[in-house]
């Protein structure tokens, strides 16, 4: 009988002939239908990188015996892969500062579908987002940093960790987070937390970057989402943006076009790692529009 079931396979390893076809083979094996694929092989670096969504018909094993069942063929190849059940939301915890514009957007796609996420939390070292949090009925965790010591700063984070891990979470995402997240946190999240900043850095450090780029009288404004890494802004990047400006705008208007982008490319880099659409590649990524 025909079920709608599906799943995304992921899967990075080294470049050799014979490997889409073994994969659709097994597929083929178990009675599945592929809905989509695509596959990159990099010339630099020898590896090869697939992304399969596909239809389970004709009985369901379900995921765990799809997992067992593909492991000795993943061994075969030396692959790093991932098999999820597509009818299952990744669990998305969001941490915000004071400013909001990105955690707005997220919540609002959020609400109407766009992101097919679940949000369990809201984390924030200021309270100014609580009453928005409540509006969407997502729990809002206000953790203070109230003196910036090493052991403050440990006790936050330890804090922090303990409500990704209390809700099951798949993705966490730093909307505007303002505060260094430490290497150790860093490395507990690898691969599982995105970070969104313009697109100025290293130029325009620090505090109103916007009107600095007014001053210099830049004519791109780009955004940057990317993994998380103990390097500061410099872990993979997922999706950038740009948009023209000019000499007619204020430092106001180039802020607001700013945010905009920073929007769009966030919202991007959330729906792909939620579609299971991208793949690290060393320090970079392969991103399976």
């Amino acid at each position: 009988m025909s079920t709608e079931h599906s799943f995304y396979l992921k899967l990075s390893c080294p470049d050799r002939p014979g490997i889409v076809h073994a994969v659709s083979g097994f597929l083929f094996s178990l009675g599945a239908n592929i809905l989509d694929s695509a596959q990159f092989g990099d010339s630099r670096t020898g590896e090869f990188f697939m992304r399969v969504h596909f239809q389970q018909v004709g009985g369901d094993p379900g995921l765990d015996a799809l997992r067992k069942s593909f492991a000795d063929l993943a061994d075969e190849f030396g692959m790093r892969w991932e098999l999820h059940d597509a009818s299952v939301k990744p669990r998305v915890v969001i941490m915000v500062s004071k400013i909001g514009h990105c955690l707005n957007d997220l919540l609002f796609r959020y609400r109407t579908g766009q992101l097919q996420i679940e949000i369990p939390a809201i984390i924030s070292n200021h309270k100014d987002f609580y009453q928005l949090a409540a509006g969407y009925d997502i729990p809002f965790h206000h953790l203070p940093l109230q003196k910036a010591t090493p052991e403050a700063k440990a006790a936050q984070e330890a804090r922090v960790m303990e409500i990704v891990d209390q809700h099951d979470t798949d993705l966490v995402v730093l909307a505007r987070y303002m505060q260094i997240l430490s290497a150790d946190m860093c490395e507990k999240l690898s691969g599982r937390a995105i970070n969104i900043h313009h697109s100025f850095l290293p130029s325009f450090k620090g505090a109103k970057p916007y009107y600095q780029a007014f001053d210099r009288g830049v004519k791109l404004i780009g955004a940057t989402a990317h993994y998380v890494t103990s390097d500061l802004d410099e872990g993979p990047i997922i999706e950038q943006e740009v948009e023209r400006v000019d000499h007619n705008m204020t430092p106001e208007q180039l802020t607001a076009i700013g945010r905009d982008v920073e929007c769009v490319t966030l919202a991007r880099a959330v729906k792909w790692h939620a579609e299971h659409r991208i793949l690290l590649n060393g320090h970079k990524t392969v991103v399976f529009r």
